[in-house]
Parts: structure tokens; C-alpha cells; sequence
């Protein structure tokens, strides 16, 4: 050990010296037990990883588009009352009409969110580049500022976009952003949203460039969402960092 413990564990300190107290005992005849540095062992904190569950979703004009934003809104909200004693954030990025906004910056407030998601405009065009590129961006200036972040994206979509950001079609450019977020080793999750009857399998291809897994939910609710991302969550395995 280097430098002087501050955190002496006493029991690991017992345990290491134990075994030299005969060989000691001529030395130190004026204690009972002879404890020397190298028998000093300090403790180790752990503390649990923090989770970032960015949602990301379409709120472009569909059939489907108010189902969606009341699914993620509800998902939102029981997530966030799970980390009222944990390091958890959950945050939400949309895109429709012509561009993507983050709704609500990465929190574990309950209060902040209410007033963030109380009214979320739908309709209009599928920019799902732009939607990609700025969820890519939030959680990279995340994981930046906090190396132990574990972020989880979790895309709301059928995965048909028909904005590009470049000359490059729409669907092609997505396909490349998302190529991009899995060279970023970010983990995702997409959540089909396309009728099971008319499935393009967009949202399945959108997926595989992702690196991630492509669930249709039986019924796109808040508890069948919440209870996706929580069976996400549970499959990075509760890592945590050591702290000295």
C-alpha cells in the first residue's frame, strides 16, 4: 500500500497479520497483537455504475404517434421513480417535421420530467437521422463527463424515416448514423412500432446496424415498455466501480 491508509479495514489488517505473530512475538513482547505497514489493508468501497436510459422517439405523423408518446411518457415516469434512491437518469430526444430536440435533458428528477413531457407536439415528417445523430451526441457528452455512465438507448420507432440531413436518401443516411452509434460501442435497444400485419422489417434492419436487439411489444404500453427497459437494464449485469 502506498502512501498512509485512510480507510484502515481492521479486519482484513487481523486477518494478514495472523500468520507472523509467532516469528514476532520475541520482537514485540509489549503487545498482544504485532501489527506492522505491510500488514495495513484499507478499504475498498464499491458503488453502484449509474444507468442512462436515453429514450429516443418518433413523433412524426403516424396512426400510432400519441400511442407512442404516452407508452414513453408513462415508461419515463416509472423509471424515474425507480432511481429515487439510485443514480439512474432517464432522458428523452424526439424528432418529427424537419429536426430532433432533446425534450428532457438527462435527470432522475420526477418533478423536472412532469413539467418537460406535460405537452409533446406529434405529426409531420420522420427525421430519423437527425433523431440518431442527436441522441448519439447526448450520450457521448455523457459518458464524457462520467466514464462509469452506463448509457442504454432505447429507440421508439418503425424505423421509417424520410428526412435526410444530407443528399444521401433518408433510409441510407439512417442506416449509416446507426452504423456510427455501434462503432461507438453505445448499447441499444429498438422498439418496433410498425403493425405486426404491414411490417417492413425497417425497424428490424434499423436494429442490426445498431448492434442491438429489435422487440415488437405485444401492446404498446407504458408497463410493457417500462418492462422491457428494466429487463434491459438487468442484462448489464449491476457492474459497479471501486472506490479506494
Amino acid at each position: 500500500m502506498r502512501g498512509k491508509p485512510s480507510d484502515v479495514a481492521f479486519d482484513a489488517t487481523l486477518r494478514q497479520a495472523a500468520p507472523h505473530q509467532i516469528r514476532r512475538a520475541p520482537r514485540r513482547e509489549d503487545v498482544a497483537l504485532a501489527i506492522e505497514s505491510q500488514d495495513l489493508r484499507q478499504k475498498v468501497r464499491m458503488r453502484r455504475a449509474a444507468n442512462l436510459i436515453l429514450f429516443v422517439v418518433d413523433a412524426s405523423w403516424s396512426m400510432a404517434a400519441a400511442e407512442r408518446m404516452i407508452a414513453t411518457k408513462g415508461a419515463i415516469m416509472s423509471l424515474l421513480i425507480d432511481a429515487y434512491q439510485k443514480r439512474d437518469r432517464v432522458s428523452l430526444v424526439v424528432f418529427q417535421k424537419e429536426e430532433a430536440r432533446v425534450i428532457l435533458p438527462p435527470t432522475s428528477s420526477v418533478d423536472l420530467a412532469e413539467g418537460a413531457l406535460k405537452d409533446i407536439p406529434v405529426g409531420g415528417k420522420t427525421p430519423l437521422s437527425a433523431g440518431l445523430v442527436l441522441a448519439h451526441q447526448v450520450l457521448i457528452r455523457e459518458r464524457v463527463k462520467d466514464r462509469e455512465v452506463m448509457p442504454l438507448m432505447i429507440i421508439v420507432t418503425d424505423g421509417a424515416g424520410n428526412v435526410s440531413m444530407s443528399e444521401m436518401p433518408p433510409q441510407e443516411e439512417a442506416l449509416r448514423v446507426a452504423a456510427m452509434i455501434k462503432k461507438a460501442d453505445l448499447r441499444t435497444v429498438v422498439i418496433n412500432t410498425e403493425h405486426e400485419a404491414f411490417d417492413r422489417g425497417l425497424a428490424q434492419e434499423l436494429a442490426d446496424n445498431l448492434g442491438g436487439p429489435c422487440y415488437t411489444l405485444k401492446q404498446l404500453r407504458a408497463e410493457e415498455l417500462y418492462a422491457r427497459v428494466r429487463e434491459e437494464m438487468r442484462g448489464f449485469g449491476g457492474v459497479a466501480r471501486k472506490d479506494a
